[in-house]
């Protein structure tokens, strides 16, 4: 038996097709790609009037569809009659807007205006009758349909092979809340909406610079989902900036609906569950990443955003960190690692020390482990299963439930796992001790998906211990290390700065003072190398 094929395909996604990015070796600043468009697509707009509107009913179902409306009427210029229709979503758009600065200016223009006809109605009709911020024109049904089902009203006049987008969105939305998962104490406390120009505007505001550059592309077939692609021009490495982009372009996909989805559509390798991309609701958090030259995906209709890539370091970062000294930033870093340890190991740990190495603890201690366990019927690792499946259905009902039993659900899992099932003898004192503290220390990890992921790789830990003592766990820590090893985030490894080793210029594991942030990380390959003068407080010199 070959072992060296057998650990390679263990530890790394082994895949014919594997798509390895990096960006020191990827120097092309434009991916070209060629979507298949459906014949429906091609589709030109059309100079007779009454076609556009049969067509237009047709697709929208304007029978049935009782928010689609449509209207005709007749448009008066220079004493002449032209049939015109407009579309649009009842819900979407902004009824008045439409009433007072389409319709009206149109029905009434000859009255309103008085400028010289020059024969080109479409360049009257656009620069005459239309008192709107925002017009454009489209010869493309694809554009006409993408302009309706974002809200806008699409202006069609007879004779002309081209129709007017008139942006008149409205529509209710959540206003700007605090973050709920990523609470601070101490620094901003606006969090990101389900609207995407409400969120690049908060990202606008924080950043304040021209160079921050927002490209929208859309993403599914059918949901033309937008997505944002920002970046700062002269700070954000071009070969990261091109292969964000072109994998959301050769994404064939029907719907796009959270950034959940995007996660796992744009991650280069499968990583058992391992999230290689940041997600935040945070626009602070964005815009700290942005100076550093990462590059962030804002998607409509969700209020999180996505940051890569993304190295192992930043799971375990908080926005409180940025507003705290250096040392408290540091010490809380370090509770942080610990509990992810802890999360990680300690169910494992204790069952190997139970079940395999009792040698390895005080006589005192033991006798008290074993005199806690006299009356239990289960075996050990029955007991741990039970807590632990137990601890995993209470924080799950707690999060489903309406927040006002929610803490009833905590008090009736307290009172279980705490005492009932000590009194009824069903497990002992000390597993409920270990499963709490394993409990406690997977809230502090500041990221959902990361701690989630550690919570899922303890069972294996679990059973690695049970099986074969500290000698598996050992084996399954070299094989689950060496796995984040083998990991890549858009070209960049996942365990830097440690492996491999980087300079980290004060952007590694721990905080350094502000003024010693003088270079930005060097494994992103920023654009510009530098963030600040080498002396900051000129008021000390």
């Amino acid at each position: 038996m070959d072992f060296k094929n057998f650990f390679n395909k263990l530890i790394k996604y082994d895949n014919k097709s594997h798509y390895d990015f990096s960006i020191m070796n990827n120097k092309s600043d434009d991916l070209s790609f060629t979507e298949t468009t459906s014949p429906e697509e091609d589709y030109k707009v059309f100079t007779n009037i009454k076609e556009n509107s049969d067509f237009l009913k047709s697709k929208y179902n304007a029978l049935i569809c009782s928010d689609v409306i449509i209207r005709e009427f007749n448009m008066l210029a220079y004493n002449e009659n032209h049939k015109c229709l407009i579309i649009y979503i009842d819900g979407l758009s902004d009824a008045i807007s439409i009433n007072d600065f389409i319709i009206k200016p149109l029905m009434m223009g000859e009255h309103r205006y008085n400028k010289p006809f020059d024969g080109n109605l479409a360049e009257y009709v656009d620069n005459c009758l239309l008192p709107q911020n925002s017009v454009k024109k489209v010869d493309d049904y694809k554009d006409v349909f993408s302009g309706i089902n974002m809200g806008d009203c699409l202006l069609f006049i007879d004779t002309l092979g081209v129709a007017f987008d008139i942006d008149v969105k409205k529509y209710e939305q959540r206003g700007i809340d605090s973050s709920e998962n990523e609470a601070v104490i101490k620094g901003p406390q606006e969090g990101f909406v389900e609207n995407i120009r409400t969120n690049t505007s908060l990202l606008r505001r924080i950043v304040n610079n021209e160079n921050l550059v927002i490209e929208t592309i859309p993403v599914g077939k059918i949901s033309q989902t937008k997505c944002s692609i920002c970046y700062i021009q002269d700070i954000a490495n071009g070969d990261l900036v091109s292969e964000a982009k072109y994998r959301l372009n050769n994404l064939e996909i029907d719907s796009l609906l959270s950034t959940g989805q995007l996660e796992q559509l744009i991650e280069s390798d499968e990583g058992f569950g391992i999230p290689q991309v940041l997600s935040t609701e945070r626009p602070d958090k964005c815009a700290k990443y942005l100076f550093q030259g990462r590059v962030v995906i804002i998607i409509n209709g969700n209020p999180y955003a996505i940051i890569l890539p993304a190295t192992i370091e930043d799971f375990l970062f908080s926005p409180e960190d940025t507003n705290l000294r250096p040392l408290f930033a540091n010490f809380l870093r370090e509770i942080r690692i610990l509990a992810a340890v802890l999360t990680l190991l300690l169910p494992g740990i204790y069952m190997a020390i139970t079940s395999f190495h009792q040698d390895l603890l005080p006589t005192e201690l033991l006798f008290s482990i074993l005199s806690a366990r006299e009356n239990v019927p289960f075996p050990i690792i029955f007991e741990l299963l039970l807590m632990e499946i137990s601890f995993e259905l209470i924080r799950e009902a707690s999060l489903r439930v309406p927040s006002s039993i929610g803490s009833s659900i905590g008090i009736v899992g307290a009172l279980i796992l705490g005492d009932a099932a000590v009194n009824a003898g069903i497990v002992s004192p000390t597993l409920i001790i270990v499963v709490a503290i394993t409990g406690i220390a997977s809230f502090a990890i500041p990221d959902f998906s990361f701690g989630f992921h550690i919570r899922i790789f303890r069972f294996w830990f679990v059973a690695l211990g049970v099986t074969t003592g500290f000698l598996g766990i050992g084996i399954g820590l070299f094989i689950y290390v060496s796995m984040l090893c083998s990991l890549k985030s858009f070209g960049v490894p996942y365990t830097t700065p440690i492996a491999p080793s980087y300079n980290t210029n004060g952007n590694g594991f721990f905080v350094t003072p502000v003024w010693k942030q003088e270079y930005r990380a060097s494994f992103i390959s920023p654009k510009k190398k530098k963030a600040q003068r080498k002396i900051s407080m000129k008021w000390k010199t």
